[in-house]
């Protein structure tokens, strides 16, 4: 990287143009600077991601447990709390600190409020098109899942919304869950002639023609530009193979290559790629193609301030993830002249609700969308005296509450509940609403089970999540954060071989038997035919019996080698 190169991206460390170096403790951010990024160049992307179905303004608390192994030790996005603040500049008790990390969640979310909503994030939309003629706006898929009214939609909720905020170009990966018949009805009705959706490595599984147009080509102020979809590679592994049973996926490199080369063979100046592959895998991925200017990239639910700059043999690429949750927008603008890029400029704007009107527009659409589910989503099922939240590697307060929930009502030795990243955060002191538990539970497959499993398959199950989060190539991770357990103890070391990272499993202080036989409660399974009780239901049964949820004590494990790991914060 030269020093023009270096200056740039210490520069957009200012995350989102607000002013790192604030004043007072939660002092409040001053709309007009946060939101005043002047135009820079003549190309310009516009880019959110993984906003799972969330229309509302939302709490959301960032992990504080993002742990980077192999190569990612020390590495953005693996790095949380105080060691995030200090990569980006940034100081406690900001904006940009409420933002990008957990720290004093509490207490900023009560001084900033609820981020993201489509209204707000609407608006922002509308102000960066205006300023930046031709900007094309992505959307990096998981968007179509996540809430009630997804779910009970059929998606078709999030895909009038989408149409309304004006994207232009879609990749995919939960929307997948809903089966293909229903994606292939909405890219070819809704979206025909509106919405490009692109996905290089779907192919059909038979002959392997492409499912998707791979990639796009448009033109903006005279320069010819090209976005590649890339869905999530794994999407028969993490979610059901059923619904999509002639489809294949994958990374598929060379295919990747191939298409980067078409476009740049058809005359594109400028090839970015809308990527669902995760940040470790899209910097991996950037490493080993070239004629890549940039990756915009989703699925890890990162808020990345700044870009990694990654070299390749063709030179160097920019890899970001714009968080989750419609609580950022990612504005990437490019200074295009004699055929090449000479400059960029890089933000990501949180989207403050306080601080950013809502578009008459869509809110009127949003409240349409709601009405008819309005009384079921209001329910209110118990109050929370702790703060409720879903993020980080190894459990959540609310994923807590889950497992508990399912160890009492199936009368379960342990529980299981899957390492979803998605899922909004309740304050201390809030009443839980039918809402809140749709914001963790709704997935086409939410069946409750109450299965047998003996000990030897118990560590086998948690062998293979540990080693799809923590293997040290990226391509082989495969899904998302551990499998979150209740009822029984661990310990872990992420570092070791597979098959050797679980150790000390224990039943109420006893040592699991690999001959015995436990009774195991879950949910979300993958296999085709399986039933049960919505989990919805059996965790609603229980918060209503309960009226009053205290302070959910975090079932982590003992995590073994990784003192001084900047990614985590305990």
């Amino acid at each position: 990287m030269n020093r023009r190169e270096f200056m740039h991206v210490m520069g957009i460390a200012a995350a989102g143009g607000m002013t790192l170096n604030a004043g007072s403790a939660f002092a409040a951010p001053s709309a007009g600077k946060m939101y005043d990024v002047p135009r820079f160049g003549n190309v310009h992307f516009l880019h959110f991601t993984d906003c799972h179905a969330q229309l509302l303004p939302i709490y959301f608390r960032e992990p504080n447990v993002n742990l980077g192994i192999g190569e990612a030790i020390g590495r953005m996005p693996h790095l949380v709390g105080e060691k995030l603040l200090k990569q980006v500049g940034a100081r406690p008790n900001t904006a940009e600190a409420y933002a990008f990390s957990y720290l004093d969640f509490e207490k900023a979310a009560q001084s900033y409020g609820k981020v993201g909503g489509f209204a707000h994030l609407a608006t922002l939309v509308k102000r960066m098109k205006a300023s930046r003629p031709g900007a094309l706006l992505l959307d990096g898929g998981d968007t179509w899942q996540g809430s009630g009214t997804a779910l009970w939609t059929n998606g078709q909720d999030m895909v009038d919304a989408c149409l309304a905020l004006g994207v232009d170009v879609m990749t995919a990966h939960w929307e997948m869950t809903l089966g293909d018949k229903r994606v292939k009805e909405i890219v070819e009705k809704d979206f025909k002639g509106k919405v490009d959706f692109v996905a290089q490595n779907i192919k059909t599984t038979d002959f392997g023609d492409q499912v998707f147009e791979p990639y796009v080509m448009k033109e903006m102020n005279g320069v010819q530009v090209a976005i590649i979809g890339q869905a999530f590679p794994y999407t028969p592994i993490a979610n059901p193979r059923y619904m999509v049973p002639e489809w294949s996926f994958g990374i598929q490199d060379e295919n990747m290559q191939k298409m980067v080369d078409e476009a740049r063979g058809k005359g594109a100046k400028v090839v970015v790629v809308l990527s669902h592959n995760g940040m470790d895998v899209d910097i991996k991925m950037a490493s080993r193609m070239r004629g890549i200017d940039a990756i915009l990239g989703g699925h890890t639910h990162d808020g990345m301030p700044q870009p990694v700059v990654v070299s390749n043999a063709g030179g160097k690429t920019l890899v970001t993830n714009a968080g989750s949750n419609s609580k950022f927008l990612g504005v990437l603008d490019f200074d295009v002249r004699g055929g090449k890029i000479q400059d960029f400029r890089y933000r990501l704007m949180p989207v403050f609700s306080n601080f950013l009107p809502a578009d008459k527009e869509m809110d009127a659409l949003i409240k349409k969308i709601r009405a008819p589910y309005e009384s079921k989503l209001n329910e209110k099922l118990a109050m929370t005296e702790g703060t409720l939240y879903r993020r980080g590697n190894f459990n959540g307060t609310f994923d807590q509450l889950i497992v508990d929930a399912l160890i009492d009502m199936k009368g379960a030795d342990l529980a299981f509940s899957p390492g979803f990243r998605w899922g909004t955060s309740l304050l201390p002191n809030s009443p839980i609403l039918m809402e809140h538990l749709m914001d963790q539970t709704a997935t086409t497959y939410s069946y409750s089970t109450l299965t047998e499993m003996t000990g030897a398959t118990i560590k086998n199950v948690m062998e293979d999540v540990a080693d799809n989060l923590f293997n040290p190539d990226p391509y082989y991770q495969q899904g998302g954060d551990m499998v979150r357990v209740g009822g029984m103890s661990y310990a872990i070391d992420p570092r070791a071989k597979m098959g050797s990272r679980i150790q000390d499993m224990r039943l109420n202080g006893n040592p699991i038997d690999a001959g015995k036989t436990y009774k195991v409660a879950g949910w979300a399974p993958v296999a085709e035919g399986a039933s049960g009780e919505p989990v919805w239901e059996v965790v609603a049964t229980w918060l209503r019996d309960k009226k009053t949820v205290a302070p959910r004590k975090l079932n982590t494990p003992r995590i073994i080698g990784m003192e001084g790991n900047p990614g985590i914060a305990i």
